[in-house]
């Protein structure tokens, strides 16, 4: 027994003597000098790959990146996941009918705010086309629109609904972003999930409702850079869904839906659906019109 003792505290005394040996001691050094070194230069190349994103809805600067890496932190973990629609909903179907695929594999797509693409971005003169069709949308008197800055990201030209009847950052329907050629949207459920599905773009990292809708609505999107003509067109068929859901008016043609009055009409909801209403839950209901409560819902 007494030689088991004597063989651990001659043991215990070699590796006592192997750590204060120099170049241990050195190596110990290094990789505690190394670690911070190594945070100090992840920390600053992904701080340099927010401010590459570039303009939008936060400031590139340290306070604006800290903000950002805080939210990261309960964005949605699948972005291709559709939204379920509530039975309360109303309307339960969408605008659209029916999209083409996409060709190809999705674009890469990194931030939160801003969110742009890494890759398949749109060509400068595909870029134009995109902006001129939405800027007739607007000239278009029936169609109720207007074009100004974004409410969202502050710097990018955005279409807005006169008469808004779901809520966005003060009507806001679309805006798109000049670096990559992307949109960003609100859109009806079921839109939003026939876009998911076909490739055309993904929700926002930050759509998830509740306490997260001071920043982007629930049902917001994002909308990948059309890469040529054909897929310029239907882009603007997206938005115009975005427009519908947004103000209620039909701006296009692939629906056949009438004016306004078919999204008032639309909008019921009985005893039953309130009890499970967001905005009901929040007791909104009574400082709010049954329209405006269900774009809330």
């Amino acid at each position: 027994m007494s030689s088991l003792s004597s063989a651990l505290t001659s043991l215990s005394s070699s590796s006592f003597t192997c750590l204060k040996h120099p170049a241990i001691l050195l190596s110990f050094r290094l990789i505690f000098l190394l670690i911070p070194i190594s945070v100090l230069y992840f920390l600053y190349r992904d701080y340099n790959a927010f401010k590459l994103l570039g303009p939008g809805g936060t400031p590139s600067t340290p306070l604006g990146y800290i903000k950002i890496k805080l939210l990261s932190i309960f964005a949605l973990r699948n972005v291709y996941k559709p939204i379920s629609i509530p039975s309360h909903f109303r309307p339960q179907s969408g605008y659209l009918a029916t999209l083409p695929t996409r060709t190809g594999t999705r674009p890469q797509v990194r931030g939160i705010a801003p969110q742009r693409q890494q890759d398949q971005r749109s060509p400068t003169h595909i870029f134009n086309l995109l902006s001129a069709a939405l800027r007739e949308l607007a000239q278009q008197p029936k169609n109720q629109l207007s074009e100004r800055t974004s409410c969202f990201e502050k710097h990018s030209a955005g279409l807005f609904a006169l008469t808004p009847i779901t809520r966005t950052c003060r009507g806001e329907v679309c805006h798109a972003h000049p670096s990559d050629g992307s949109l960003h949207m609100t859109l009806h459920p079921a839109d939003a999930k026939l876009v998911i599905e076909n490739r055309w773009g993904e929700r926002h990292p930050l759509a998830k409702g509740g306490w997260f809708r001071r920043f982007v609505p629930r049902e917001f999107m994002m909308i990948y850079a059309p890469r040529d003509e054909m897929e310029v067109e239907t882009v603007v068929d997206i938005v115009c869904a975005a427009a519908w859901w947004v103000s209620g008016i039909n701006i296009g043609t692939i629906t056949g839906r009438d004016f306004k009055q078919e999204r008032l009409l639309d909008v019921e909801v009985d005893a039953e659906a309130q009890a499970a209403c967001w905005g009901c839950r929040k007791r909104l209901c009574q400082k709010v019109d049954v329209g405006q409560m269900v774009g809330k819902a």
